[in-house]
């Protein structure tokens, strides 16, 4: 009986290893099913997709930065021609 009991353990093993390779596949499967349908939708409701969105902000921060460093230099101007202004005239 020792014997029988062996080979029946054995095939018990053999079916669970085989089962949990499947269900693996099932879950990888399942997960690409997920996500491509969550993607169909985002692109359905028109959402940016993060490195995008991570892309305009950077641009928007440089081009922020280079408008507040020309409004300095537009400040410095027009202060220098008031200056030679009030200069030319007094």
């Amino acid at each position: 009986m020792s014997d029988s009991s062996s080979k029946l353990l054995s095939k018990l093993t053999e079916i669970l290893s085989e089962t949990a390779g499947a269900a693996s596949g099932i879950k990888k499967e399942i997960e690409v099913i997920v996500k491509t349908q969550v993607e169909k939708i985002l692109n359905d409701f028109e959402v940016v997709q993060r490195d995008e969105f991570d892309l305009l902000k950077e641009m928007l921060i440089k081009e922020s930065e280079r408008a507040t460093a020309l409004e300095k230099r537009l400040d410095q101007l027009e202060k220098k021609s008031k200056k030679s202004k009030s200069k030319s005239s007094g």
